[in-house]
């Protein structure tokens, strides 16, 4: 038997045992349950020592415990490494069919919107300059011949290439029924047509370019057809991949793509890079369970506009291609509460050089000997087609191992800094290649709470909050290493060593983001961790609050001449000149929902600053250079759940105005934007703090 052994720390055993603890982590052993090359499943443990991370949480001051209701004793602040993780049922979503109805508002001929973003690396990190990585349709026509300047290839003549589906072992069985597939990693499955008259409600030019497809072919009307699953598209190879996973912590078995059907690879002929197209919501497949492989335009529009915003925050992450309603309705409830609803159904097309998962090991090591050696076909198709500088190691399979570990540290870090909840933490919801992906219940800060999650199905838990995001995706990472470990790919020791360097780069990146957002030149953890036990105690808003720090001045007096009471610009950032005293009107606005500090309060902000300024000035970079650097990573603009909502409401009457102003806006999220309204870059508004907006289920 073999065993990995890690070290893991749960915060209430934190907060009663870390001063026992004299090395700065916790001596408590877990076990988490795998499977091996063997029929029946091993105990995998580990005995990895992980520092304590300090990932921005705040201090629980007493106040505000008593009116949480909660115990102050209870409220830790320093983030352990590592979560042991209790039962949660599974829950099957999208488990209704649906029957043909005439969607409202919308037709073939509907208004839709072109984005037309500048370019931006997909693996290019605004937060950290380190971060970057490495059968015919209808009425299509004969193929077109790619020009020598490559403006974009026609819809018919895409570079398709098909890797995964040529030098991968596929599912023997042909029907598409819900079964349990074997010996396999994935199954060819076409996508069922919609009943309804698919329409196009929005694409993105930049992705079009991306994947080499000309944008203009976007506009043609075979597009929303090709898209929705309603024709297939010229040369593709459809196919829905079979994986497992562990949903929160436990063991669930099967999974794969229950909704999402892969068109196959294309290859950028001018950059050479390999991205995969794949529908969301086209159609049942073998891995459907109960459910009816739709989605819904409410979450589709959600993915694609998060999708966009997070490529231009600088974040790793899939991209989406377009945005298509069906006009096929699709019954939902969103509560789980018996009070389902019909809503526009929808497609989504995802673009990503992989889709492949954590899980996609996972799965056949648990089913035993005669399956393990798809976990090695698996490794060695990713190592060649995404990271083929690995090959010439000389443990490759640790080499990459490492690889997604470092990926994945630093891809949770732009998370951490950017205030972002991704709400279902899955190792099924997790890529090979340290992207973002699989955007369903997600949200992003409004007040800084650290507990806070945006699934409402894990509102009792919470065990994906912001504050747990980087204990639960160390787990994700203990269970591919034992999946290749079971494999017999990779050591003990080495999967040990490896698994070690994910709370350095995590901490590294983290604590270098958060330097950048405050204009410093290092991290500085008292003056960082102050600032966040001040802006949990004073509810201030995340993403302006930070931006609000861009605009204060090293010299205390330069800002209480800029922003004196009762001068115009006081008044209009603060809306009282009375509460900027000491703070600028912007940060001032941030704090305690723009309603005046109480004295005690507005003292411990100005001591704050008052370090604050101290440091700026010993650091000595001019107040211009050093607000610029840090305007590029604060951002003013982020796709706010009641931004996303209010899209939502007017995307579903046929109304697609608000979808075109709010993708315009989050192209540019570091920009100041003048002329943007005030609404894209404030907190929500109280009628907007409601479940069904700030808080989602996974019913999508």
């Amino acid at each position: 038997m073999k065993y990995i052994n890690v070290n893991v720390c749960n915060f209430n055993i934190f907060c009663k045992l870390a001063a026992v603890s004299r090395r700065g982590y916790l001596m408590t052993t877990s076990t988490f349950w795998s499977s091996a090359a063997a029929s029946r499943p091993v105990v995998i443990r580990s005995n990895i020592n992980i520092e304590i991370m300090w990932i921005g949480v705040a201090v629980r001051t007493c106040a505000k415990a008593r009116r949480s209701g909660r115990s102050a004793t209870s409220m830790p602040w320093a983030l352990p490494s590592n979560l042991p993780w209790g039962r949660s049922s599974n829950r099957d979503v999208n488990n209704s069919s649906c029957s043909h109805m005439p969607t409202p508002g919308v037709s073939a001929s509907s208004t839709h919107i072109a984005r037309n973003g500048s370019p931006r690396g997909m693996f290019t990190s605004r937060l950290a300059s380190n971060v970057a990585v490495s059968a015919a349709g209808p009425t299509i026509t004969a193929p077109a011949s790619v020009h020598a300047d490559f403006p974009g290839a026609k819809l018919e003549s895409l570079p398709w290439d098909h890797t995964f589906v040529k030098e991968l072992p596929a599912d023997p069985e042909t029907r598409n029924t819900v079964r349990q597939v074997e010996g396999a990693l994935f199954s060819f499955v076409s996508p069922t047509p919609p009943a309804g008259v698919p329409y196009l409600v929005s694409y993105s030019s930049q992705v079009a370019r991306l994947v080499g497809l000309d944008p203009t072919e976007c506009e043609r009307p075979e597009f929303p057809l090709l898209m929705s699953g309603a024709a297939p598209l010229p040369g593709s190879r459809s196919y829905a991949a079979c994986y497992g996973g562990h949903q929160f912590g436990s063991w669930a078995g099967q999974l794969g793509d229950g909704r999402a059907i892969t068109l196959g690879e294309v290859v950028n002929p001018v950059s050479g890079q390999r991205w995969e197209l794949q529908l969301k919501g086209a159609g049942k497949t073998p891995y459907s369970r109960r459910a009816d492989g739709r989605a819904v335009l409410r979450s589709s529009l959600r993915e694609y506009v998060c999708s966009e915003a997070m490529a231009a925050l600088g974040v790793p992450t899939t991209r989406a291609l377009s945005l298509v309603g069906t006009g096929e309705p699709v019954l939902r409830d969103m509560f789980y509460n018996g009070n389902a609803r019909w809503e526009p159904g929808a497609v989504v097309c995802r673009v990503a050089p992989s889709f492949v998962r954590f899980g996609s090991f996972q799965l056949p090591v648990s089913r035993g000997a005669g399956e393990v050696g798809l976990v090695k076909l698996a490794a060695d198709w990713v190592t060649k087609y995404h990271y083929p500088e690995l090959a010439a190691s000389p443990q490759p399979y640790l080499a990459l191992l490492r690889e997604v570990v470092h990926r994945t540290g630093r891809l949770v870090a732009d998370w951490q800094a950017l205030g972002f909840v991704h709400g279902v933490l899955n190792t099924d919801n997790m890529s090979i290649l340290g992207l973002t992906i699989d955007y369903g219940p997600f949200g992003f800060l409004d007040k800084f709470d650290p507990d806070w999650t945006p699934n409402l199905t894990d509102a009792s838990g919470r065990r994906y909050s912001y504050r747990n995001q980087p204990e639960a995706v160390q787990f994700n990472l203990i269970m591919l290493a034992n999946a290749l470990l079971a494999a017999d790919l990779i050591s003990r020791e080495g999967a040990e060593e490896t698994l070690g360097e994910y709370s350095k780069v995590l901490s590294e990146s983290y604590n270098a983001r958060m330097a950048a957002k405050l204009g410093l030149k290092e991290y500085d953890r008292a003056l960082s961790h102050e600032l966040m036990r001040l802006m949990y105690d004073d509810d201030a808003d995340f993403t302006t609050t930070f931006r609000a720090l861009c605009s204060v001045s090293s010299v205390e007096e330069e800002d209480e001449q800029r922003f004196q009471p009762g001068t115009s610009e006081s008044v209009s950032q603060s809306g009282s000149g009375s509460r900027s005293m000491g703070l600028t009107a912007a940060l001032s606005a941030s704090l305690n929902g723009g309603q005046p500090l109480s004295p005690e309060r507005l003292a411990a902000w100005r001591q704050w600053l008052q370090a604050y300024r101290a440091k700026l000035r010993a650091e000595g970079v001019p107040d211009s250079q050093r607000q610029a650097a840090q305007r590029a990573v604060c951002p003013k603009f982020i796709p706010r759940q009641h931004l996303l909502q209010w899209a939502i409401e007017a995307a579903e009457k046929g109304e697609y105005s608000e979808l075109e102003t709010l993708l315009e806006v989050l192209e540019r999220p570091y920009d100041e934007q003048p002329d943007a309204p005030a609404k894209y870059s404030s907190p929500p508004p109280e009628e907007m703090v409601r479940p069904g907006v700030c808080m989602l289920s996974c019913s999508s």
